[in-house]
């Protein structure tokens, strides 16, 4: 999702924290406080036949021969409330560490797109104030005086907008930033996304200006016990799904956390050493694969050369066949092998499998780079710490999964998904 609109974007965007005092949100007023917590998201899961990023262009591809169609037994979109006003006015939106603004309809578009979903209105807000440019966050548009109107394209669509400063809670965190108040947006295919907005939780290089990148509106104002994000995916419809701020979850996880250090700042980016099927290296990455953890891509995702060759590697029969034999599939990350089961990277359904393997070609420095989407992101629990530079990766905690504790069977299935190379394994 987010990744869309920032390949698109990447260049324009200037965001820089901000050097202010610490405030809070709270009555409609901002106060001092030194007050800072932790608040917990639940995430609502809505399948879809064709998901966001879909919808907005990454291309796929089946196995030569294969005459079913490309459904996407994946494809799922995950979202969650936040509110934004004094009084507050909530909103559904996708928690996307792929872009870096917040997105929200504005009460002035009146496109079916926007219609279709829940509208800002800046005017029922006491504490809105629109604000002209985005180098310029603070200072309100005069009256007759000239704004700007941005521009984002997200694959077959865009949104155009303008700038409104505002109250922005989250749960029990509460901050002020600024965020992209749409005035148009394009039938396909905002009218067909199940909720209203997009709140990017990507670093500030990929914001439109200052003050536009909330988690560093957060940090500035001291209002979380922990400068980080967690997220964590339910393996199936009725697994609650949440995200975390200001702290992470023990609880949410299987195993320890290991740290991986961003590689290059603007997507949650980490350097990838290699792809391994049954856990043997395909020396397919040559010391120059990336990947970027989306929370707002529905699949898995990468160069076109190298997905081709493990979708030929794989070769998973189109008709399933082979499916109860299918290998591992795992990567190179921090000295460590995370693994995927079929289930977790093959697409089954009455139409057959195929590999849940999309292409996206994105030139250096920032790639080659892969995507770990939904699929990925409900195997493993991933911690965003923004004060460090650092993602964590941990196998997540199922109920009722193979990640449970206590068994040796347990054990061995934590062991064989989550993969701790030796210093000789890690330097092959």
């Amino acid at each position: 999702m987010g990744l869309l609109h920032t390949i698109c974007s990447l260049s324009v965007c200037t965001c820089l924290v901000a050097q202010t005092g610490a405030i809070v949100v709270g009555g409609g007023h901002l106060r001092s406080t030194a007050t800072a917590g932790a608040h917990t998201v639940t995430l609502t899961r809505q399948r879809t036949a064709l998901s966001f990023a879909q919808r907005a262009g990454i291309r796929m591809r089946r196995r030569a021969g294969s005459k079913a169609g490309c459904k996407t037994v994946h494809a799922s979109e995950y979202f969650g409330k936040v509110s934004v006003g004094t009084p507050p006015q909530e909103f559904t939106v996708v928690f996307d560490t792929g872009s870096g603004n917040l997105l929200l309809p504005s009460q002035q578009c009146k496109d079916q797109a926007c219609t279709s979903h829940k509208r800002f209105n800046a005017g029922a807000s006491s504490t809105a104030v629109d604000v002209g440019f985005a180098d310029s966050p603070d200072k309100p548009v005069v009256k007759g005086g000239d704004r700007d109107v941005v521009t984002i394209t997200f694959g077959t669509g865009e949104i155009s907008g303008v700038f409104v400063k505002d109250n922005i809670c989250v749960g029990s965190i509460c901050t002020h930033g600024n965020f992209v108040a749409a005035t148009e947006e394009s039938d396909e295919p905002f009218s067909l996304v199940p909720f209203d907005g997009i709140f990017g939780l990507g670093l500030q290089q990929m914001s439109e200006g200052p003050h536009f990148n909330i988690l560093d509106c957060m940090i500035r104002d001291k209002v979380l016990k922990a400068n980080m994000f967690a997220v964590f995916f339910g393996a199936t419809d009725e697994e609650p799904s949440e995200i975390t701020f200001g702290e992470y979850r023990k609880a949410k996880m299987a195993t320890d956390l290991f740290w991986v250090p961003v590689s290059s700042p603007g997507y949650w980016q980490v350097q990838m050493e290699d792809i391994t099927i049954a856990n043997k290296r395909m020396s397919l990455c040559k010391g120059q694969c990336q990947v970027a953890v989306d929370t707002g891509t529905s699949l898995m995702a990468g160069p076109t050369d190298i997905v081709n060759d493990l979708i030929d590697k794989l070769a998973v029969a189109n008709n399933c066949s082979n499916y109860d034999t299918l290998p591992d599939l795992g990567f190179v990350v921090g000295k460590h092998i995370l693994n995927l089961k079929p289930e977790d990277y093959v697409d089954k359904s009455e139409d057959g499998c195929s590999v849940a393997l999309m292409t996206l070609d994105i030139p250096p420095p920032k790639g080659p780079l892969f995507i770990f989407g939904d699929p990925f992101l409900r195997k493993y629990y991933t911690v965003y710490d923004r004060e460090a530079l650092r993602v964590g990766f941990a196998l997540a905690a199922h109920p009722g999964g193979p990640e449970v504790k206590g068994s040796a069977a347990a054990r061995h299935s934590k062991q064989t998904l989550l993969v701790d190379l030796s210093p000789a394994e890690a330097a092959a």
